[in-house]
């Protein structure tokens, strides 16, 4: 079964998954561990750890960053997208800037 978004996927992002699900093989093999002890300690199925090493874009992020964790890589996606460093944003927020900044009328209560 494949997922819609495989369909709409940039051929740079899809190589981009594949590498990933490649370096995520060999890590597990480097450390000397079965797909199916990594999926138990996952807590998914040898399948779904398979599509992993496979860069499938249908599996859940959650998933992958279970596998990184399992793996010894503790908790990359935390720094992935990081504000402070986000610099079409920061540019975004200059823009949206008020040119002038004015005082607000104090309101008088009506008797």
């Amino acid at each position: 079964m494949r997922s819609g978004v495989s369909d709409v996927l940039p051929p740079a992002v899809r190589r981009s998954l594949i590498k990933f699900g490649s370096d995520l093989a060999t890590a597990r093999r480097k450390r000397g561990l079965t797909v199916l002890s990594v999926a138990e300690r996952m807590g998914v199925s040898k399948n779904t750890y398979l599509r992993v090493e496979k860069g499938d874009p249908g599996v859940g992020l959650g998933v992958y960053a279970m596998a990184l964790f399992v793996l010894g890589f503790g908790d990359p996606l935390r720094s992935l997208i990081d504000v402070s460093r986000d610099d079409v944003g920061l540019l975004l927020d200059e823009e949206r800037l008020p040119k002038r900044v004015r005082m607000k009328k104090a309101r008088v209560p009506r008797p």
